[in-house]
């Protein structure tokens, strides 16, 4: 494994079995290698497998086939070496935001050791004044701000997030890509997000994995070379969106039929 490299997925498939009892094939042959300190985003259309290979990757499900290493260590659990923010964000209804954020910390068992870092994450996620706050009573843009928070305070090698922003309006989401980006540039955390929205990716990442219909299969992986902080109105920006748009309407095309009749 380089040294530059923090996760290596290798060879990896994962088939389901639908409701119909037939064999839906979520990804096959998926390979990828993921630099550390690196933003690298995933997209394709629904059902491409997307979600699934996140789950592998947080330990959340096994492949059938192939290996996925997080420093030269196979994935085979979820541990606190790897972040996981749901699109929802999921908080505990009957805790305040500081506890949300602190639940990682107590369940460690480092909580009294480390009681300065939550009063830190909520600074740095800017929910100063809603510490007391419970999960009915802010917005969903703040909410995942808490589960932002929640997965980097136990410090982890790589934040996986799974459409964080896909719930949200458009200002909430803007405002919410930047704070991401605010966090990854002071935290040096590698970061792998999922999402349906071509502009978020390109906005955020340093690559853009490209994945086709089921079975999901990488179609093409795209390096940025676009500055930063980035314009999304600029040149540059448009005509990268618009050959992103083609190279997924392409990759829709190449994918094998769901099932063998």
């Amino acid at each position: 494994m380089s040294n530059e490299n923090l996760i290596e997925i290798s060879s990896v498939s994962r088939t389901y079995t639908d409701a119909e009892s037939r064999d839906v094939n979520a990804l096959k042959d998926v390979s990828l290698s993921v630099k550390k300190g690196e933003f690298l985003s995933i997209i394709g259309p629904s059902g491409c497998g997307k979600t699934t290979l996140l789950r592998l990757l947080a330990g959340l499900d096994r492949p059938e086939k192939g290996e996925i290493l997080l420093d030269g260590t196979e994935v085979t659990a979820p541990g606190a070496k790897l972040g996981y923010v749901f699109q929802q964000g999921s908080l505990f209804p009957w805790l305040t935001v500081k506890n949300n954020i602190a639940v990682g910390l107590k369940a460690r068992h480092i909580y009294a050791d480390n009681k300065s870092e939550v009063d830190r994450f909520i600074g740095m996620v800017g929910l100063d004044g809603f510490e007391n706050s419970y999960p009915h009573q802010i917005s969903g843009g703040m909410a995942q701000r808490v589960a932002i928070a929640r997965a980097l305070i136990n410090n982890p090698e790589s934040l996986l997030l799974d459409e964080p922003m896909g719930a949200l309006d458009a200002f909430t989401r803007i405002d919410l890509q930047n704070k991401l980006l605010e966090l990854w540039k002071e935290n040096h955390t590698t970061m792998i997000l999922v999402t349906h929205d071509v502009d978020e990716a390109i906005y955020l990442s340093d690559r853009i994995v490209i994945m086709t219909p089921r079975p999901g299969r990488i179609s093409e992986i795209i390096e940025l070379k676009l500055g930063r902080p980035r314009n999304r109105g600029s040149e540059d920006f448009t005509l990268l969106r618009t050959e992103i748009l083609e190279k997924l309407h392409l990759a829709s095309k190449t994918t094998e039929p769901e099932y063998a009749i």
